[in-house]
Formats: C-alpha cells, structure tokens, sequence
C-alpha cells in the first residue's frame, strides 16, 4: 500500500478494558499505558501505524480513558490521536462501533490496546485490499494455543471458525487482536450495547469474505502481571 493510500486508513484502538489481572501491577492507569521498557506499551502499537503510513488513530477508552488522554495527548509523533470515551462497557465490538463514529468513512484497522505482534502493517493492508476481503483479522502460529483458542483457516486463506480455549489444543493460529475493516461495516453492528467481536460478530463473518493475514511472527500479550 502506498503512503497516499494508507492515509485513508484510521486505526481503532481499544483501550477501554479494566485489566483486572494486571490490578497489582497497573492498578493506577490503563492496561495500554503498562509501562514495558520504559513507556506505555501502546506506543508501540503507534510506532507500527507510523511506520505503514496511517496518520490517524482514535483511541477508545473506558475504565480510567481520562488518563490515557492526559498521558497521551492529541498527537504521538506522526499519529494525530483522538478519543472516545463509552459511556459504559460497550465490548470490544460496541466500542469499536462507538470509535468509528469519530473517523471518516473509509478503512478501518481495528487493534486490541494490550498485545503486540511484530508485523509489516503496509503488508497487511496491502495483502486486505489486493484480496478483496469484506474483512481481515491477523493470526500468527503459537505452538501453544490453549491460552487463546484458534483460529482454522481453508487452504485459500478464509476463516472457517473459531475454536475456544482448550487445555492441551496444541499448536495452531490464533487471533493476534489485529483486523482490517470497512467503518461502513462497523457502524452497522448494534448500538448502544454491549457487543463481542470474538464471540459475536466474527462467527457471523464467515463464510461472507472474512479472510486471515498469516504471519509467524513475535507475539506479546500483556493481559497479565508475568
């Protein structure tokens, strides 16, 4: 994707849960603003989007929002920040709702706040639009899966379904918290309550072009104080 194209895109970042695990560690701020090597983790997630050319983030925000913005500003180098704060729990898939009525009609990359996989965005968002998927959701290959559940994927790259967490699942793909969008496609998930993009919204897709961006490539989760 070219650096022009890439402008189109604006990143959706949530970053409203409670991180109850992380509660005696980062008990004073956001589970995104956890300090890992000397900053808050999601900027890590900013310097991805600057390096793939998106110049526009909103930040969705929840349990202790007024504190990411005041740590983080309107501006973390080349990204422009912007908020939205729920007004309650939305989930993952009411919040992404509620953060798209802030962006301008066009792609959105919707990014789960507290993980990090080490990946190419341009690759990405190129790999989304030359397939014409309706939808993309990055996975990566743990030998472990049993923390997260899987993702299984047909031999041409589409979602066939989601498995749940299981105690010895062995090795497999799994959802990296990272998928590619249209805002249009956003906007029509319910309003107003609380809505599940894993357990709801995503079985949903299959089958309607929901495809896989695969990558074997670091991956950071910090949903606990380890």
């Amino acid at each position: 994707m070219s650096e022009r194209g890439a402008k189109t895109v604006t990143a959706v970042i949530l970053a409203g849960g409670k991180g109850t695990r992380l509660s005696s560690v980062v008990a004073d701020r956001a589970k995104p603003l956890a300090g890992v090597d000397g900053r808050p983790f999601v900027t890590r997630l900013f310097d991805q989007l600057i390096h793939a050319g998106v110049r526009e983030a909103v930040l969705c925000t929840g349990h202790l929002g007024e504190g990411v913005r005041a740590q983080l500003g309107d501006r973390y180098a080349d990204l422009g920040l912007t908020y939205s704060q729920e007004p309650e729990p939305l989930g993952t898939g009411g919040a992404a709702r509620l953060g798209v009525t802030k962006a301008p009609a066009g792609t959105a990359v919707v990014m789960n706040g507290d993980a990090y996989c080490d990946v190419d965005m341009r690759e990405l968002l190129s790999e989304h639009s030359e397939s014409g998927a309706t939808a993309t959701i990055l996975v990566t290959h743990l030998e472990d899966t049993a923390r997260y559940g899987r993702v299984e994927v047909d031999g041409d790259g589409a979602v066939t379904a989601f498995r749940e967490k299981q105690v010895g699942a062995g090795a497999g793909w799994i959802n990296a918290g990272v998928y590619v969008v249209t805002t249009s496609r956003l906007l029509e998930l319910p309003d107003g309550r609380a809505v599940s993009l894993e357990r709801e919204v995503f079985p949903s897709w299959i089958g309607d072009g929901f495809r896989v961006h695969q990558r074997h490539a670091a991956f950071l989760d910090i949903g606990t104080p380890e």
